[in-house]
């Protein structure tokens, strides 16, 4: 099987492969750098191609290796720590820096037979929702290499969608999971805060949940098998599931009560109205399999929010730059960093930790709010993005007006960053297809802990309306 088809297959399918001797370890690593090779040039989704090392783990792995995902090729996005990597963050001010450990969600993919092959790209510390980095440069959307896959986990989404590998690391602070999927046809799962740990780099996190980019909801599932749990020294984590969440997405959900909504809870965002006949398609679906879906008002609209989420969001990044400044033993000045980094890290420094703690405070009562008002229904179904994906060069984070381009993206991507403010998990879907064959993806929010539900309630959907087999034109 050519290498351009292997790795659009199911990475649990691969693994029985290698496992039944009919494909190693070895061929199977190689079709992915061979991928790698003859598409990232276009793309740009990787910092790190781990060639040799790569090789020498897939000649490791034998037939017969029963760990679940022997010998299949993984990638990891550039702000976890794998030994021996460089770690940039997207950004010019870490240097060379390399890392001599694992991050805790790289130890248990390993641990599991993964084979990490690389590094994908982001924009700088993570900031934004498209991947085109002052360092990096444009990573590019494989159905339309004039657009964003989105981001920060833009590397990752483009990386799988365009075949590369046949799914990915990738972390979502703000929506940075989803908002790739939604742009690069894919699966992304934000998990309840605290389900992955993020040890031992950082301790708990209020905004930020790991997670992977998938082409198949079963694969999201036990992915989340695969990295959920606490590690040693964590302060707080996820109550634990009552059975694995593999098991939990394969049963079929039952009659939910699911609230529709396009409204955007950020002041002067507009919503393309083929994003919300989206979500009037998948309420048809819905109903069709028998679910009860109701149009809703929530209660999420505030003018201040994007000042408030920026207030929490920023000292997250902040914390980033004041660690490296302690690894360079120096500070930073503003031609180390992006302008609108810049911005955001001199906006931090100048906030008072009582300013910071108020702002966080008034976001977890706007959280309580909006679980509460979600607690009427078993789920919310919203746009995944308020726009196609973007062309690239559209925001900008090294314009003369970078905040103004940070509130652009958030009217690019409103409708995400709400689930990290209340913790509770959210999926993006690749239902649906633009005119000219852009995916556009829809979003449902669940319960709090509720991961399971909302799994089965999306591979029903995956059922009904089938998108795996979709191929990028690249």
């Amino acid at each position: 099987m050519a290498a351009t088809d292997l790795l659009f297959r199911p990475a649990h399918e691969l693994a029985g492969l290698v496992r039944d001797g009919e494909l190693s370890a070895r061929e199977l690593v190689d079709a992915s750098l061979e991928r790698i090779g003859a598409v990232d040039e276009q793309v740009n989704a990787f910092v790190h191609v781990d060639d040799r090392g790569a090789r020498a783990a897939a000649d490791a792995i034998g037939p017969g290796d029963e760990r679940p995902y022997a010998g299949v090729p993984v990638a990891v996005k550039n702000n976890r720590a794998v030994a021996g990597f460089p770690l940039t963050l997207g950004a010019e001010f870490t240097g060379d820096l390399t890392v001599a450990h694992d991050h805790n969600v790289t130890r248990r993919l390993r641990r599991a037979g993964f084979v990490i092959v690389g590094a994908t790209t982001l924009p700088e510390w993570g900031i934004l929702p498209v991947s085109e980095s002052r360092r990096l440069g444009p990573t590019r959307n494989p159905w339309d290499l004039t657009r964003t896959p989105g981001g920060s986990s833009g590397g990752s989404g483009a990386a799988v969608a365009a075949g590369m590998v046949p799914l990915a690391h990738g972390n979502d602070g703000g929506g940075s999971i989803r908002i790739p999927a939604a742009c690069c046809g894919l699966v992304g799962l934000k998990p309840q805060r605290g389900r992955i740990s993020p040890a031992p780099d950082a301790g708990e996190q209020f905004l930020v949940a790991d997670g992977v980019l998938t082409r198949t909801v079963a694969e999201t599932a036990a992915l989340l098998d695969l990295l959920a749990g606490p590690e040693t020294g964590d302060t707080s984590w996820a109550p634990p599931p009552g059975e694995p969440f593999a098991v939990q997405a394969a049963r079929e959900p039952g009659r939910l009560r699911i609230a529709m909504t396009w409204a955007t809870p950020l002041e002067g965002a507009e919503v393309d109205p083929v994003c919300v006949q989206a979500v009037r398609d998948a309420a048809a679906l819905l109903e069709s399999l028998g679910h009860e879906v109701v149009e809703a008002d929530p209660p999420w609209t505030d003018p201040g929010l994007l000042h408030l989420f920026t207030a929490a969001f920023g000292p997250a990044v902040a914390i980033q730059i004041g660690v490296l400044e302690a690894v360079n033993g120096r500070a930073a000045t503003a031609q180390d960093m992006e302008p609108l980094s810049w911005a955001i890290w001199q906006g931090a420094k100048g906030t008072d930790c009582i300013t910071q703690q108020l702002a966080v405070l008034r976001l977890q009562r706007y959280a309580r709010k909006i679980v509460a008002w979600c607690a009427d229904h078993d789920a919310v179904l919203t746009p995944a993005l308020a726009e196609a994906p973007v062309p690239i060069g559209t925001i900008d984070a090294c314009s003369q007006e970078p905040m103004r381009d940070f509130a652009r993206s958030g009217r690019f991507t409103p409708y995400t960053a709400i689930s990290n403010i209340t913790g509770s998990p959210a999926i993006s879907l690749p239902l649906y297809q633009r005119d000219g064959g852009l995916p556009l993806g829809v979003q449902l929010i669940g319960q709090p802990a509720g991961e399971g539900a909302l799994l089965a309630l999306a591979a029903q959907l995956e059922a009904a309306h089938p998108w795996a087999d979709r191929r990028p034109p690249l």
